[in-house]
């Protein structure tokens, strides 16, 4: 006769759930956020409000305020984190990769670059990157792709798919799959060669990270998954470090804020959009 599992009833299953309390993984969120035991130098613990490490095929998501910094760290070289910003209450205007690439005559993301709306205004600005390899051109993995190289691209698979994540993660902020433009990746370079062809650069190795800061409330998704041009045969994608605190937005005067003439007015238009509404 089998015994009965410990679980099979109410009370099992839930003292069994009741004895994980205070387990921790590799990868989870740390709550309170200000429990993160290595803060940024001259970051109070109390103004850490994000402190998440997202495994390999994983997602996460958070609404964060105009002015917060956002750290991403790839701690192993084997990280990508491909990300979506929505301005947090008004999620039609949303990240456009295009434009972020063409307004600003650049198509490489690095320190000093400016994540730009639909809008022509600045969603978020790049102040740190200690990498140089992302990525602003060929968006995240697709079910079909990932079904056809791995042999599955469900959320519930061993290989999902950035873009299966995605709309997990926007589902829990209201957003649909039309709310999903392309994303950008950080971690993963790619390069345009002479014949306008897209070549995989790869990884700047371990212990690399950018750090954004919130020019506008976002809603922040974040999909942890291989490049799409990844040549690796394998699912590779290690954990991510995510790390928010409290800052303060780009002003006037900031060299960030003059840097280009496609800057200036790109933080013109924020700021003339954000003093209308009276939250500048």
């Amino acid at each position: 006769m089998t015994t009965p599992s410990a679980t099979a009833s109410a009370y099992g299953a839930r003292d069994h759930a009741r004895a994980q309390a205070g387990r921790e993984a590799d990868a989870m969120p740390v709550l309170p956020a200000s429990s993160w035991p290595e803060p940024p130098r001259g970051v109070a613990s109390e103004d850490v409000v994000w402190a998440e490490t997202v495994a390999g095929g994983n997602y996460t998501h958070k609404v964060l305020a105009r002015g917060t910094e956002l750290r991403l760290t790839d701690p192993t070289g084997d990280a990508c984190a491909h990300l979506l910003l929505h301005s947090a209450d008004r999620p039609w205007e949303r990240l456009n990769a295009a434009d972020t690439v063409k307004v600003l005559w650049n198509a490489y993301l690095g320190e000093g670059h400016l994540l730009l709306s639909d809008q022509g205004r600045v969603l978020a600005s790049v102040v740190e990157d200690t990498s140089g390899c992302h990525d602003a051109l060929t968006g995240t993995s697709t079910l079909a792709r990932n079904t056809a190289r791995y042999g599955d691209g469900t959320c519930q698979s061993a290989s999902p798919a950035g873009r299966e994540l995605f709309k997990l993660a926007g589902l829990k902020n209201g957003l649909g799959p039309r709310d999903l433009p392309p994303s950008v990746s950080f971690f993963q370079g790619v390069r345009i060669a002479e014949d306008g062809a897209t070549e995989f650069t790869g990884s700047a190795g371990p212990a690399v990270r950018v750090t954004l800061r919130a020019e506008q409330d976002l809603v922040v998704l974040l999909a942890n998954v291989p490049h799409p041009l990844d040549p690796r045969p394998a699912y590779t994608c290690g954990n991510l470090e995510v790390l928010a605190y409290r800052s303060r937005a780009t002003a006037p005067g900031d060299p960030l804020w003059n840097a280009t003439p496609e800057g200036r007015r790109a933080f013109l238009n924020t700021a003339d959009h954000l003093t209308a509404r009276r939250t500048a």
